[in-house]
């Protein structure tokens, strides 16, 4: 049952930490699709299927005022006892949820990352990033041949549909890689992404850094293309080559120029240990570089977030609102250029100076903090086969919606943890027994209290989860075969894919238009835009 003691914190509190620059964590319990249709600009969504697995990572200061909400679910109190179960001591519940908030006068912001969102609005805004339709582009690139698309998404974005000849630029490579794909000055260059924001910062990225090149946004992004009636390539794998190493010094004069403009902070390692032990500061450390450079070799404690992301998405790895973000990279160009926008967006940002190759001593991906695994009953994927095979047992299939259509135990059942919490009322297909599962049976093994509090029968969790399935070469089926719930886990992006209708995008855009209004109405976002040296 949830704890009735746990306290309330009202919105007018958390309103003026906001605005004082304090520490804030509100975070969102629900799903993601509910998330999107209407949260505080500030909030965080950590959805409480997910909350173990996130929250370490997200919100790594155990002392951080923590404010829960949901809009009625009764979600919140139950994450609120989690949350103090893993030694969070300042939790409380927002007074009245998400309707407490809308009443208190507090701005409601739809779809996801709306900081990030709303803040590339205010750039074009502010400083007026030039961009041209996408009939211009097109016609451009039809009469020209000296004229180099860079799309600033991630590369599997890219992967889905691109603008016809373009070459895969994540954001933070930008000012490190168009000296060597643009060596010339007369070389027009365009960034796109999929819809405004990315294509904005890219582009006034570039700007910012004195590139002398024509530098064009792609308005309205693949959005724009695809509602002017134009094709998209799929599949490509077009991307950024190395630096070399003229372009490289040169980019990260002009990069640490922009960065000191902004007043990024130059910190060194000793400085980093100091705050690393600040118990009343949270501190960030992302390393800004690809992923696969991260892999080769990073700084212990670091988390990979290449930057272009980290600025589209900065609630998602930042949670606490006013911490202190430090950024790495080992060229001087990717973290003073995202520390740059993340100063404007109002976070104290720093960018750790002085390392040697030495210091990246640590192999790896990234994996996330976790709390203790509980230990459990399991089975090999062999014996759920064999189980299986005798009609006996149920899998019940934790991972993400988008991964069990993709591929999944066949017969298994997909549904959210979230569902089980408190007096579920979903009922579990009939069966014997249960297998657990989920991409590696983390989460799965979370979620094993929560069902068999649902179940007599004995319940098991799959050893090594749909990845162990997969390694063994056991069969997989796809599709929507057996799902308990709705598809709420995550908001489909009106930007994703080459399925969305022509209403859907067009929504999208119009909603993106009318976020500097919104911003203006809530009063607590800091920004402030920096303009480019003349």
């Amino acid at each position: 049952m949830p704890n009735s003691s746990i306290t309330e914190r009202h919105s007018g509190a958390i309103l003026q930490a906001l605005r004082a620059g304090q520490e804030v964590a509100l975070i969102d319990v629900r799903d993601e699709a509910l998330f999107a249709t209407g949260h505080p600009l500030f909030a965080a969504n950590i959805a409480l299927s997910k909350l173990e697995i996130e929250i370490l990572d997200r919100v790594p200061r155990r002392t951080v005022p923590v404010t829960l909400y949901d809009d009625g679910e009764g979600l919140a109190s139950i994450a609120a006892d989690r949350l103090l179960a893993l030694g969070y001591s300042d939790v409380a519940l927002l007074a009245g949820g998400l309707a407490g908030w809308r009443d208190a006068g507090g701005e409601i912001f739809i779809d996801v990352n709306s900081p990030g969102k709303a803040f590339g609005e205010l750039v074009e805004s502010h400083n007026h990033t030039p961009s041209l339709s996408a009939d211009e582009i097109h016609t451009l690139l039809q009469t020209n041949d000296d004229v180099v698309v860079l799309d600033s998404r991630r590369f599997d974005e890219y992967q889905t549909m691109n603008i016809p000849g373009s070459i895969s630029v994540p954001g933070a490579e930008l000012v490190l890689r168009v000296g060597d794909l643009a060596p010339s000055p007369d070389t027009t260059v365009i960034v796109n992404c999929a819809g405004r924001t990315r294509s904005i910062i890219g582009t006034q990225s570039l700007l910012n850094a004195g590139l002398r090149n024509p530098v064009f946004a792609l308005r309205n992004g693949t959005i724009g293309w695809t509602l002017a009636g134009l094709t998209l390539e799929t599949g490509q794998t077009r991307r950024y080559g190395d630096a070399s190493p003229s372009v490289q010094r040169q980019a990260a004069q002009r990069a640490r120029a922009v960065a000191d403009r902004c007043g990024v902070q130059r910190v060194n390692l000793a400085q980093l240990a100091q705050w690393q032990h600040d118990p009343d500061r949270t501190l960030y450390l992302f390393d800004v570089r690809d992923a696969e450079a991260f892999a080769k070799g990073h700084l212990p404690n670091s988390r990979s977030v290449p930057g272009g992301q980290l600025v589209q998405e900065t609630d998602h790895y930042a949670s606490v609102r006013g911490a202190r973000v430090v950024l790495i990279d080992d060229d001087g160009v990717r973290a003073n250029m995202s520390a740059s926008w993340l100063a404007q967006m109002g976070w104290e940002s720093g960018v750790l100076d002085d390392l040697r190759a030495s210091d990246f001593n640590q192999q790896g991906d990234w994996r996330p903090h976790l709390p203790p695994l509980p230990s459990l009953p399991t089975l090999l994927p062999d014996a759920v086969a064999a189980r299986l095979a005798q009609g006996e047992t149920q899998v019940l299939d934790f991972t993400t919606s988008a991964n069990y259509v993709n591929g999944h135990i066949p017969g298994a059942a997909w549904l959210q943890r979230s569902a089980l919490a408190g007096h579920s009322t979903i009922t579990l297909p009939e069966a014997e027994s249960y297998v657990l599962t989920c991409g590696s049976s983390t989460l799965a093994r979370f979620a094993w209290a929560d069902v068999t509090a649902l179940t007599s029968k004995p319940v098991w969790v799959l050893e090594g989860g749909n990845a162990a399935w997969k390694a063994a070469s056991l069969p997989l089926e796809q599709g929507e075969t057996q799902l308990l719930l709705p598809r709420i886990d995550r908001y489909r992006r009106p930007y994703e894919g080459t399925e969305n209708s022509p209403e859907a995008m067009q929504a999208y855009l119009d909603w993106e238009f009318g976020l500097i209004a919104q911003l203006d109405r809530d009063g607590t976002h800091g920004f402030r835009v920096v303009s480019p040296l003349a």
